[in-house]
């Protein structure tokens, strides 16, 4: 993505037409944008020609945009889980990891990167039913390390609204749901993350549309991306005027739920019931 929005920079800046820059290559205008959004692989021979047409003679600029190319073919350690994923969640775990700040709000279950391991492993058997026990664990694998990244020094600002609809749904019984909720309070209480749920009694709010996830990235460059999953795929939108609804509709309902003390309390409430 940084090196497609590089690319794109230098395109614009030039004037040239995503169809003028796609003959350059022998490719596609079509191919042009999905370079410009980081949804292709680069090839470096291609990546050399753009330059070229856009102008750019400094060795060391040339040198540092191939060696993001280089650096953007290499797998993620997501790659290794693709046989138990589907086809359009590794370019979420990949932009989850590069994100600075992660913003989410929830309603079918807890958040994966706020998951226990037993939690986890109720939700992932719920959702692939017929699965080997090798794969549903190679899939709870995948989820605790996602995790890590919430706790490294590195470590996004994680700023999620949980729908109380949430935490009420059983994974697993009864224990695992206390686990669940425990530690929901206790991870509630990292620096690096604001956790507020929204109450049942408040009634309808702005997250009628369902669960969404806004990335921002540390890279100015780089438009924040909106993750929206379906049933069958998901959705990856970074138009401005999309992100923007969503960007709205978060802080709503960030308004609307109580305060992180505020929604602790609330957990508290909730393990005391279970």
């Amino acid at each position: 993505m940084l090196l497609g929005s590089q690319l794109r920079r230098l395109r614009e800046a030039r004037g040239i037409t995503r169809e003028a820059a796609g003959y350059s290559i022998r490719a596609s205008e079509s191919k042009i944008s999905r370079m410009e959004l980081g949804r292709v692989s680069f090839k470096t021979r291609d990546v050399e020609d753009l330059l070229t047409l856009y102008g750019i003679t400094d060795e060391a600029e040339r040198e540092s945009l191939l060696s993001l190319a280089r650096e953007a073919n290499v797998a993620g350690w997501w790659h290794s889980y693709t046989d138990v994923l589907p086809s359009w969640f590794p370019t979420y775990v990949g932009l989850e990891g590069a994100a600075s700040l992660v913003r989410v709000y929830e309603v079918q279950f807890v958040h994966g990167l706020l998951q226990t391991e037993e939690y986890a492993r109720a939700v992932v058997r719920r959702g692939m039913k017929g699965a080997s026990a090798a794969d549903v664990e190679r899939r709870v694998a995948l989820r605790l390390e996602r995790q890590k990244h919430l706790l490294d020094d590195n470590a996004p600002e994680f700023h999620i609204v949980l729908d109380e609809a949430a935490l009420r749904r059983p994974y697993g019984d009864r224990d695992v749901m206390r686990g669940q909720l425990q530690h929901l309070i206790e991870v509630s209480q990292r620096p690096n993350v604001r956790l507020q749920v929204m109450p049942f009694g408040f009634g309808g709010h702005s997250g009628e549309s369902g669960a969404f996830t806004i990335l921002s990235f540390p890279d100015t460059d780089l438009s924040d991306v909106v993750y929206v999953e379906q049933l069958t795929s998901a959705l990856y939108l970074d138009k401005r005027e999309d992100v923007a609804q969503y960007e709205q509709a978060l802080k709503e309902l960030q308004q609307d739920s109580p305060g992180p003390d505020e929604s602790r309390d609330l957990l508290r409430g909730l393990l005391q019931l279970s």
